[in-house]
């Protein structure tokens, strides 16, 4: 069962349904977003997360930011509201950039004239604030789709770096639940399950907010593919008993150079990775590269509240009063990455020079 976190209801005046993934595994529940600062709250508290389900709610919620208007507002007033949308949005949560991605892809579509043939009932240039919804609105949605098709892609491309009788382990959720399609990091592992393949998943638990042992073991679960849930510090042992033959995690930014960004402890595996010979992937869309650094010293790191660290499930683990550092994310180095695995293709030891090749120049 391939969930859908993301969902666009109606047209230019509906609404965006999510998924609530604070409320997996134990109950399956969902958020209707209305307005911009229902939207807010819902990345910022992680309702939804995952780099591209970000992005995709985020391009909806330009849509929702035009609804307030008024018809008889000005083109000028209209599209300084968009913009307020947007840079309000990107405060709610600084690492993924697939957010500011596809913000910054809608409000490219409203600033252009489109020169090239279109379909029907697409609109050329909007001149009034209906014509700014549905341009808004007619991007966000190919913005969802093709994440839904970057999703397959990725599996396609991953699925034979899954052996049959191999143990992969993955870290925090990169499936379903974090795009808008199958996911990235878990897309291989779908593709392989579908092509017959028998092997075991490791889900790390992923401190301190448990995304592996919630939601993605709860994913595998659905879709019948043998999970096993881990505590974040078990991994290593499990390297070097020789049950851990890959490691396949997703990505929240990707620098120039290959340098990655993903949920805290990816960096930690991936030394462990290296110590014990297995390989280490990365799978990711070619909108998470942010080839505007050239590094991963460069990727700003979203520092969270201590409560998700000094409390489990309502109840205090930690002295009161006591000092947290809780970085949301950290960065493992290129050379430690065996591969990128993107909807364009593999990036085999990655580097400036092996992704510029297979992604080519784009904007930045």
């Amino acid at each position: 069962m391939i969930v859908e976190a993301v969902k666009w209801i109606g047209d230019i005046n509906g609404y965006l349904e999510l998924i609530d993934q604070r409320r997996l595994p134990a109950e399956f529940t969902t958020l209707q977003c209305r307005d911009v600062e229902t939207l807010f709250d819902a990345i910022k508290m992680l309702a939804v997360r995952g780099a591209p389900a970000i992005g995709v709610s985020a391009a909806y919620g330009l849509v929702l930011a035009l609804q307030k208007l008024d018809e008889s507002d000005s083109m000028e007033k209209s599209l300084e509201e968009l913009q307020h949308a947007r840079k309000y949005l990107a405060s709610s949560r600084p690492t993924a950039v697939n957010l500011f991605w596809a913000m910054d892809r809608v409000c490219r579509a409203v600033e252009r004239p489109r020169v090239q043939p279109i379909s029907k009932g697409q609109v050329a240039h909007p001149t009034t604030l209906k014509q700014l919804r549905e341009v808004v609105l007619q991007e966000a949605n190919a913005i969802y789709q093709e994440d839904v098709e970057m999703c397959r892609r990725i599996g396609e491309h991953g699925e034979k770096f899954i052996k049959d009788g191999a143990g992969i382990l993955t870290h925090c959720n990169a499936g379903a639940l974090a795009t808008a399609g199958q996911g990235t990091a878990l897309s291989p592992m779908f593709e392989a399950y579908k092509k017959g393949k028998k092997f075991k998943v490791y889900a790390d638990e992923t401190r301190p907010l448990l995304q592996g042992a919630r939601l993605t073991a709860w994913e595998l679960k659905q879709a019948g593919i043998d999970v096993r849930v881990i505590c974040d510090n078990m991994a290593g042992w499990l390297m070097k008993r020789g049950k851990i033959n890959a490691v396949i995690t997703g990505a929240d930014r990707i620098a120039a150079n290959g340098d990655t960004a993903n949920k805290i402890g990816t960096y930690s595996l991936s030394i462990l990775a290296r110590e014990h010979n297995v390989p280490f992937y990365i799978a990711a869309p070619s909108s998470t590269f942010d080839l505007s650094i050239k590094s991963g010293t460069e990727i700003p790191i979203e520092q969270r509240s201590a409560d998700e660290v000094t409390t489990f499930a309502g109840t205090q683990t930690a002295p009161a009063g006591v000092e947290v550092y809780n970085p949301a994310f950290d960065v493992t180095q290129a050379t430690d990455i065996a591969a990128i695995i993107t909807e364009t293709g593999v990036i085999e030891n990655p580097n400036i020079e092996n992704i510029a090749q297979i992604l080519g120049t784009r904007d930045t």
